[in-house]
């Protein structure tokens, strides 16, 4: 059986991803779990943000990793969810955010056949 691709990507965010990738090189994703950021997608350059046992890796993004911490997974687990970019200023240290946009997340549940 196939592994559920648990995330996906509107054109709009991969354009941007290209464009962040020109400038940064490699790329990883962590879906924030609230507080300061309250609950966005965090784009970094590959090698600073620490991952370990208690993320999961979610999918690919435009080829760039896409994680979420363990407990937040949890509340989650019954969610695909699909990367996407808005007009905006984010607060947060995600990459995009000096270019007047900021990526958010759009969800749905996944369907009885997903949810196996």
């Amino acid at each position: 059986m196939e592994r559920l691709q648990r995330v996906a990507i509107s054109p709009e965010a991969a354009e941007l991803i290209e464009k962040l990738k020109g400038n940064y090189g490699n790329l990883i994703f962590h879906q924030s779990g609230g507080c300061c950021d309250g609950s966005a997608p965090m784009c970094f350059q590959g090698g600073e943000m620490y991952i370990d046992d208690n993320d999961v890796l979610l999918g690919y993004v435009a080829g760039c990793p896409f994680y979420m911490s363990r407990d937040q997974f949890e509340y989650w687990k019954h969610t695909h969810l699909t990367l996407d970019v808005v007009k905006g200023r984010g607060a947060s240290f995600s990459l995009e955010i000096p270019l007047g946009v900021r990526f958010v997340i759009k969800s749905r549940l996944l369907t009885p056949d997903e949810n196996l």
